[in-house]
């Protein structure tokens, strides 16, 4: 006889996953972005730093605040723990399945916003470290990854264009949390209190509800699914493979780590410039760019970001994922060493139009990756190379800002205008990109003793 325990946890079983005839394939990206939306609230995290700053003194900072410094590091570590979780959660995924994996997520990402409330609440602030950093962070990664071997086995036909839809809503969460994060604290604020705590609540709650209604939806394709009158193309790409690769060998061969770098470097460029964006706007136009104007500015590339990441990714179903990447890098390289010159020349349009192609690629590179390893390891181990992968994300994320933040300060510190300070960095960043176009240009099939022999269910 089964009990509520077994009940609770078949419900969970991978085998319940499994999709019934009937069940629409379609149904799949919504799950994924029920996911997807959620966890991309870390780009809007930094609308809660300055409020946290002043929690006692709430109209300006006192003596016992928290410092900007130490805030920043909030969101340093749950990056550092999404690349964790990703990295050596990508297994248990490929074990468990995909609804056990974003309840897992969602149970960790509300859970670190819980567990930061109590932070907030008790003002400290190695809890909220605790809480949305390391908690959060693994929710962050868990939930990056699960839907995308899902979306990739059920869109055989377009894996581009189903990771696409899905990293979309990682790019656009922002959009979503940003301004929710901002109506929460100003309902829960009082002239004595600012209402971070309850927001945090109140977040936490939400987020696990949606993520929770994502595991319920999603489903896993029998053995041996195909979409209706879809037949696997004859390999017209070399670097397309029908046979898997497990993910221990994967690491063992030499395009694992030419894509590493790849991705590492087009985050490094693109993260790096993101960052410095409001700040580089103005600078480079004083007096024609408000901070109002620059803040708006931000929120276009947001739109550029979410949309770079379906466009590229489906476009790459078309024209392949090499030469994908070979247009981010190539096309970069150009726009990045030209936007020092949109500076120079006054152009406020072109430095616009340039950085927002920047922004769409940066989006599109992270949306490409799952296709390109699906292409080149095969299906059955994707989530699980993917989330190893992702360790790329990680070490960009601290590269990056490092690069374009050292840099500036030093050409600054030497004497050079501010409006200059950014042109050392940008010919740096396309420096960057040319290796990575070197390194992709390198990629080759893989050697065929790679291959599993024997293949298991890719379902």
């Amino acid at each position: 006889m089964d009990t509520t325990g077994e009940r609770a946890g078949g419900w969970l079983d991978r085998s319940r996953t499994v999709a019934e005839p009937g069940f629409s394939r379609w149904m799949v990206p919504p799950a994924a972005l029920c996911i997807h939306l959620c966890i991309g609230q870390a780009y809007a995290f930094s609308v809660f730093n300055l409020p946290m700053s002043k929690l006692v003194g709430i109209t300006d900072s006192a003596p016992d605040d928290w410092k900007l410094t130490g805030l920043g590091w909030i969101f340093s570590i749950a990056i550092l723990f999404l690349g964790i979780a990703a990295a050596f959660g990508g297994g248990w995924l490929d074990r468990v399945g995909p609804r056990k994996a974003m309840v897992a997520s969602a149970c960790c990402f509300g859970g670190g916003f819980i567990v930061s409330a109590l932070g907030v609440y008790l003002h400290q602030l190695w809890i909220i470290y605790l809480g949305y950093g390391v908690l959060g962070g693994i929710g962050l990664g868990l939930g990056y990854i699960s839907p995308v071997k899902t979306l990739i086995t059920w869109f055989p036909d377009r894996p581009g264009m189903a990771t696409g839809m899905a990293i979309m809503g990682f790019g656009g969460g922002a959009f979503i949390a940003s301004p929710l994060s901002v109506y929460l604290m100003k309902l829960f604020s009082t002239p004595e209190h600012i209402g971070v705590a309850e927001t945090f609540l109140v977040l936490g709650i939400v987020y696990f509800v949606f993520m929770l209604i994502g595991a319920v939806i999603v489903r896993v394709p029998p053995e041996g699914w195909r979409p209706a009158g879809w037949t696997p193309p004859a390999a017209q790409d070399a670097m397309v493979t029908t046979s898997n690769v497990h993910l221990d060998d994967a690491l063992k061969t030499p395009q694992f780590w030419l894509l590493w770098g790849v991705l590492c470097l087009n985050v490094t460029a693109g993260i790096g410039v993101l960052g410095q964006a409001s700040a580089m706007s103005q600078e480079m136009f004083p007096g024609r760019i408000s901070p109002a104007a620059a803040a708006g500015f931000v929120g276009l590339l947001s739109i550029f970001n979410m949309l770079g990441r379906f466009f590229w990714a489906s476009t790459s179903d078309y024209i392949g994922r090499k030469t994908t990447y070979a247009i981010f890098f190539a096309l970069g390289v150009v726009l990045y060493a030209a936007v020092p010159w949109t500076g120079q020349t006054g152009s406020v349009f072109l430095f616009v139009l340039f950085y927002g192609i920047i922004l769409s690629m940066y989006g599109g590179g992270f949306a490409t990756i799952p296709a390109y390893l699906r292409d080149v390891f095969g299906v059955r181990y994707v989530g699980a190379i993917h989330g190893r992968l992702l360790t790329a994300w990680s070490v960009a994320g601290v590269l990056g800002p490092v690069l374009v933040n050292y840099i500036r300060q030093y050409q600054i510190d030497s004497g050079v205008a501010k409006a200059d300070a950014y042109t050392v960095t940008m010919y740096i960043m396309a420096g960057l990109l040319v290796i990575g176009l070197l390194l992709n240009l390198m990629m080759r099939p893989v050697n065929a003793r790679f291959h599993m022999k024997t293949e298991p269910a890719v379902a």
